[in-house]
């Protein structure tokens, strides 16, 4: 292979139209419109809905890891604890992207249960606590594998952000099926 590559046509991108195109979109922020693959404002919209999912699942899982109770409750209080964190971290994370896309994050809490895939169900005891969070992160499993495909090569960025979220909401619907099983005693999804 030889170092000495033909230089006449660019590799991938024109480096020049890219600085024009840059210094030209200044106040487009930080993603420039004409080279996102992708509709910024139905990106924003869609990732609201995200923003508000994560910011209710934030709600419950601290509400839960406050309220549950019972002799063997403190290994699920923990969970739920330490779920609502994680939850809170992705809320940031897509907030941000929002940001980066010329939105604004809607915090609204008027408006947050209307926007979500989950809903905010309290549990009547431990067993139903642990039974709304494998539904909501189950719905949230369902969901963001959907936009994964939508967003594909379209917006990469906003991609591979629902990809990290996806990751970990998978581990928690994994963890909430483990506390269903030892607070049941019997497995609801075979293995």
């Amino acid at each position: 292979m030889s170092l000495n590559q033909d230089t006449s046509t660019p590799f991938l991108s024109d480096v020049k139209a890219l600085r024009d195109q840059a210094r030209r979109s200044l106040e487009d922020g930080a993603v420039v419109a004409e080279s996102y693959g992708g509709d910024p404002k139905k990106t924003v919209e869609i990732l609201q809905s995200v923003l508000a999912t994560e910011l209710v699942c934030v709600l419950r899982y601290t509400q839960h890891s406050i309220v549950a109770s019972g002799l063997n409750s403190s290994g699920a209080k923990a969970e739920f604890a330490e779920h609502a964190g994680q939850e809170q971290e992705h809320a940031q994370w897509v907030a941000e992207r929002i940001t980066q896309l010329g939105g604004t994050p809607d915090f609204n809490p008027d408006t947050l249960t209307g926007r979500s895939a989950s809903q905010f169900e309290a549990g009547k005891d431990l067993v139903d606590m642990i039974k709304e969070n494998l539904v909501a992160e189950r719905i949230a499993v369902a969901h963001y594998q959907e936009l994964v495909r939508y967003f594909a090569d379209k917006d990469p960025t906003t991609r591979v952000l629902i990809e990290r979220i996806l990751e970990v909401e998978e581990e928690h619907a994994d963890d909430m099926h483990d506390l269903l099983v030892a607070h049941e005693g019997k497995p609801m999804l075979g293995r």
